[in-house]
């Protein structure tokens, strides 16, 4: 029997902050109370956890690990290590592999892999374009998280399923399972891009990245999904929201397990605007682009008025040489997910969100929205997938501690103001004080049925 007790550890959870002892008993939390003995420690770790904070592991529901296809830039064991050594203990992840996620089998064999070589929990993405509508929802929806055509129109003739409405009819009113989608208009995208080839060739600027990914490009989008996932019902989730003007179209009137629409506010939204685009260009080169410093604020203000329901990454590492171009030939997207918690601990102590709230934006959120079985919360008899964090310490972003197989980071010599110090997955301590355990892998992660 593999025990564990933490003791007199400052646990955030569901809103409240307690000092209190965890028992863990092989995968599970067993005990929580103020006090707990064993009879027989010598067969039990002790962590003493005096002043330290303790919280649920992260689930981050957007990344791209790259595996199987595309493992030059990164794949399911080298980011899921840096997942757990950022706190992350679950992720899902998007179906834009080589091959494109787009059948069962290839969903099966993503799975297989994952089982073999992740170190965080995880679930994948089926991808979903106009060509296989029946096969995506084939899907059993207590296996898999969901569908997507998050990344797929990047070689795709058909696109971003938001600009084709009667496909989105279609789709919404047969499907009987949790969609996830990218939301922005296309054309008018296009449009803005040759305005500024024009002008400039291949060498755009980059601050001009959110002029050709606009403000415009997002809400028009947002508004045309919106309305018809309100006509159909449909359980519709927004990945990475990046402007306030389209937060506000989402309800804050009800808690999230009763909304049948969500939204996400991602890390690298929050953290940069387009005033940094002079000094890191094409690093933090994202889609949808990292937009104004009164989109930065009002997406955080928003998770605060749970107009945006959760906090996700995003994660999509390129090879530094991949991000390094002129403007047309750099790649979007970047890694974050080692970080992604600890720039949220440092948004809280400089005093713009309570620590409660990035425990449940980053937590409790995806566990509910995703209806993920038995994590995201700190409990008796859940999976013991925890954090212990040192909010008195900091974490300098050095290369050498980075554990993405792309070795960059937009992040790179930041000084963050938390420390995290363990993770358990699953009750294996996979992360300790510097050190990663590589000899227990996650698990696939459960669903509960749609309401």
């Amino acid at each position: 029997m593999n025990q564990t007790i933490i003791k007199n550890a400052t646990i955030v959870n569901e809103g409240k902050i307690v000092v209190s002892d965890v028992l863990i008993v092989n995968e599970r939390i067993e005990k929580i109370q103020t006090t707990i003995s064993v009879p027989n420690l010598a067969n039990v770790r002790v962590i003493e956890a005096d002043g330290k904070y303790l919280i649920p592991g992260v689930i981050d529901d957007q990344v791209h690990f790259r595996d199987p296809g595309l493992t030059h830039k990164g794949d399911l064991f080298t980011e899921s290590k840096a997942a757990v050594i950022g706190g992350v203990t679950s992720f899902m992840d998007m179906p834009n592999t080589l091959p494109n996620t787009l059948t069962c089998e290839l969903l099966e064999e993503k799975y297989e892999l994952a089982s073999y070589k992740s170190l965080a929990n995880f679930s994948f993405f089926m991808g979903i374009t106009q060509h296989n509508l029946e096969e995506a929802l084939r899907i059993d929806t207590s296996k898999v998280c969901g569908i997507t055509d998050d990344g797929l129109y990047f070689n795709a003739e058909n696109g971003i399923l938001a600009n084709h409405p009667e496909f989105l009819e279609k789709l919404f009113q047969n499907s009987n399972c949790l969609i996830a989608l990218h939301s922005e208009n296309e054309p008018l995208i296009h449009s803005n891009f040759s305005s500024y080839y024009e002008q400039y060739g291949a060498s755009i600027p980059f601050e001009f990245h959110p002029k050709i990914r606009s403000q415009e490009a997002c809400v028009s989008s947002t508004k045309t999904v919106l309305e018809i996932a309100k006509k159909w019902n449909t359980r519709l989730h927004f990945f990475h929201i990046s402007t306030l003007e389209e937060a506000l179209l989402f309800d804050n009137s009800l808690p999230i397990h009763q909304k049948k629409i969500t939204a996400e506010a991602c890390v690298h939204h929050l953290w940069f605007s387009d005033q940094d685009y002079a000094r890191l260009g094409g690093l933090i080169k994202w889609n949808p682009a990292i937009k104004t410093q009164e989109d930065k604020e009002g997406l955080l203000q928003s998770l605060l008025t749970d107009h945006l329901d959760l906090i996700a990454t995003d994660h999509a590492p390129h090879t530094y040489s991949e991000k390094s171009g002129n403007y047309s030939e750099t790649l979007s997207g970047g890694p974050l997910v080692q970080h992604s918690l600890l720039a949220m601990l440092t948004l809280y102590k400089n005093k713009k969100i309570s620590l409660e709230k990035v425990v449940e934006k980053m937590c409790h959120a995806p566990a509910i929205a995703y209806r993920i079985q038995e994590r995201g919360f700190i409990r008796e008899g859940y999976f013991a997938d925890l954090v212990l964090l040192d909010l008195e310490q900091s974490t300098h972003v050095t290369p050498e501690q980075l554990a993405y197989k792309c070795q960059w980071s937009p992040f790179l010599g930041e000084n963050f103001k938390a420390k995290i110090l363990k993770t358990f997955v699953n009750g294996n301590l996979v992360f300790d004080e510097g050190k990663v355990n590589l000899i227990y892998n996650g698990k696939r992660l459960t669903f509960n049925p749609l309401n």
